[in-house]
């Protein structure tokens, strides 16, 4: 394989934007389907959708990875869920992926899951290119987009094409570099016909393409010479440049097209071949593991050791399936590799490229691959090399899940289905979290929305033919403290033989609020009057207690505890004496802090037609929410603004009803912040309740 024409590209977007439609598209014209679908009323689904509950309810669910050849170049594409509850399939994906495609609606512009996925592609240093979707729809205008590209997302924006007509219009696009127009012909746009710039545009794609180079001519003094010098720019230097600031994750080239009307997608492909990057061009570093301050960069070389990230896994009726992205070296069918984490070698049996959900076999891949392998035992993230102890790659960010239920099956007989599909869940996502309350004893679910454990719930109904029983969600709530308070605590137990003594002095007091820690431990002692080697016992002491504080049971958040002085006893001092104190002193002492109880509050955005924007404001303030802005634009509006989690049950059904089924909104996690005291005491008595029900 020829490494410099192979991309590995994510499509990427908010919800509704068309990221399916356009993978299905790239599909259709690359010829690896014949036969193009749509996500809704084609009964069949779209082929990256190939999950039951995707095709019924039109999203998708879970990334999807297939391969395909445009051009003469491969390309491993994945397509991701726009929803944020599915936030960690984009994540992952974005963490192995070289390049990516922000789709972005024509008239939606930059919503609110487009700014998570901005932030994700930045995490990872992810270049990509923009693809303005619908174009053909009322309201569609690229020129807004582009703004809110440049504004809310602070990226250099430049539109590469100009559109033929708008909104129901819309017939094609002007390549602004090349000056020509593309219209796309046949039953499904396959042809693509090459013409000259309408007359009535010309003067327009002049100044476009004018106000283009002189925007790409700022990473380049030798186009700015040519410029200056007012010549004929070579369209080889033009491509070039574009290209390297591509790379630099600098310029973010904008695309148009409708990929629903078939317009506009296979000069996207080209964009894809001519200015993303290939895996030579995506060096990346991983942690040496004699030295984890010490980094290795990888290369896509096939004769150097083997490291490839199993950053997806699957479980199926056939066995696990570990979604590889290979970094150096190449993997061999039934050759054995070492897992980086555990330190086990593992025979990789099969490999496997994958199409949606169908796979097919292969003997080797090499570097810079996407592939399958099964029956691995790993976890999401691992390292496998092919040496032990080599090299571990930077592992990808999860975030904290934010609502939780408790599941129990509803016949005693499913309780053993229940527990194999719990743990199958757990593995495959990072972000749905299984624990067991310890006082009620109930199986608690955690996960990143509603709508996210509402399909694992249908999941566990379907795959594994369990009723499932779902009790209230409860909420993740915090405490913290408001004020420092002094302790003074000794710990003494002398009952012959061997006794405990410990003795701490020191303050808590609250973090910052901009503060990223949750608990910090600073110490002061001085003169040795507690020696070093019991001050972590001292710290871990302090942490276990953390975990569940004083007031309602929750975590404790925002609090720095600082060590001054103490004392010890030659004999009877030890770290578990001192781990104990640190234990009592919070007990103890905590309370004098008055800690308040925090929530978590959601980011909203809402998108309704302007004649329902009263009730929907009025309903949102009335579940304690706050609006930061309204946007209209044509007959809809646009709403944002923050909501606690707990007022947020069943706000789909009651939006669906105020706006007449027209409405929809998206959430994600925004901060923690204090409860009014009104409810702040509801929690505590219903908390309370639980407990000595529990005992009872």
């Amino acid at each position: 394989m020829d490494l410099s024409k192979l991309r590995n590209i994510g499509i990427s977007a908010h919800i509704d934007s068309g990221k399916t439609t356009l993978s299905e598209r790239v599909l259709f014209y690359s010829g690896r389907i014949h036969r193009m679908q749509e996500v809704k009323g084609s009964g069949t689904g779209a082929t990256m959708d190939h999950m039951d509950l995707e095709r019924e309810r039109g999203i998708t669910i879970t990334s999807a990875a297939t391969s395909v050849e445009w051009d003469g170049y491969d390309i491993n594409l994945i397509d991701t869920p726009g929803h944020v509850d599915f936030t960690v399939e984009v994540e992952r994906s974005l963490r192995v992926l070289d390049g990516a495609v922000l789709v972005l609606c024509a008239v939606g512009g930059v919503q609110a899951q487009s700014l998570t996925i901005d932030r994700q592609m930045r995490r990872y240093r992810v270049p990509r290119l923009a693809f303005i979707n619908k174009m053909d729809r009322t309201g569609g205008n690229p020129q807004k987009v582009v703004e809110q590209l440049r504004g809310k997302l602070a990226c250099d924006a430049v539109l590469m094409q100009l559109p033929i007509g708008l909104e129901h219009n819309f017939e094609g696009v002007v390549d602004l570099i090349r000056e020509e127009a593309l219209y796309f012909d046949g039953d499904n746009g396959e042809d693509v016909r090459r013409e000259p710039v309408p007359a009535n545009m010309v003067e327009e794609v002049k100044a476009a393409r004018q106000h283009l180079l002189e925007l790409v001519s700022m990473y380049s003094d030798e186009m700015m010479e040519f410029l200056l010098a007012e010549e004929k720019l070579p369209l080889e230097l033009i491509d070039r440049v574009i290209r390297e600031a591509v790379l630099s994750q600098q310029l973010t080239p904008v695309f148009l097209g409708s990929a629903y009307k078939n317009k506009g997608v296979q000069p996207l492909l080209d964009a894809v071949n001519r200015y993303m990057p290939s895996p030579l061009e995506s060096p990346i570093k991983a942690l040496a593991h004699e030295d984890p301050s010490k980094d290795v960069l990888l290369t896509p070389d096939p004769s150097k050791p083997m490291v490839g990230m199993g950053f997806k896994i699957v479980e199926d009726p056939y066995g696990t399936l570990t979604f590889m992205r290979l970094y150096q070296g190449s993997i061999k069918k039934g050759d054995s590799y070492f897992n980086q984490r555990t330190g086990r070698k593992e025979r990789f049996s099969r490999i496997v490229r994958m199409h949606a959900d169908q796979r097919e076999d292969i003997d080797t891949a090499h570097a810079g691959d996407i592939v399958a392998v099964l029956g691995l035992d790993s976890a999401s993230g691992d390292t496998y090399c092919s040496q032990y102890p080599y090299c571990t790659l930077e592992s990808m960010f999860v975030p904290e899940p934010v609502i939780k239920v408790a599941v129990a099956p509803a016949k005693r007989d499913g309780a053993d289905r229940l527990s194999k599909a719990l743990h199958r869940f757990r593995r495959e996502d990072p972000t749905l979290h299984i624990s067991t309350d310890e006082e009620t004893s109930e199986t608690i679910m955690a996960g990143m929305g509603e709508l996210h454990l509402e399909i694992y719930i249908e999941r566990i109904r379907r795959e594994y033919g369990v009723e499932v029983e779902v009790g209230p969600p409860k909420v993740n709530y915090r405490e913290a403290p408001t004020q420092a308070c002094k302790f003074n605590t000794k710990h003494k137990k002398q009952t012959g033989g061997s006794g405990q003594y410990a003795h701490i002095v020191g303050h808590m007091e609250p973090l910052p609020e901009d503060s990223t820690d949750t608990f910090v431990f600073e110490e002061k002692v001085v003169g040795g009057r507690i020696p070093k080697n019991f001050i972590p016992a001292v710290e871990k002491g302090f942490r276990q207690m953390v975990h569940k504080g004083p007031i309602a049971g929750y975590p404790v958040v925002g609090l720095k505890v600082t060590l001054e002085d103490g004392s010890y006893h030659d004999v009877d001092s030890s770290e578990m004496a001192f781990q104990i104190c640190a234990r009592t002193c919070m007990r103890e002492n905590f309370s004098a802090t008055k800690p308040v109880l925090l929530e978590p509050v959601m980011k909203i955005e809402i998108e309704c037609p302007t004649d329902f924007q009263g009730s929907v404001v009025g309903n949102l303030t009335s579940r304690r929410g706050m609006v930061a802005a309204t946007e209209v634009s044509g007959v809809n509006c646009r709403i944002e603004g923050e909501v606690p989690l707990s007022e947020t049950f069943g706000y789909s059904t009651d939006l669906r009803s105020m706006t007449q089924g027209q409405g929809t909104f998206t959430m994600e996690f925004a901060k923690y912040r204090r409860m009014p005291g009104s409810i702040e005491r509801e929690v505590i008595a219903a908390r309370k309740l639980q407990a000595s029900m529990a005992e009872v």
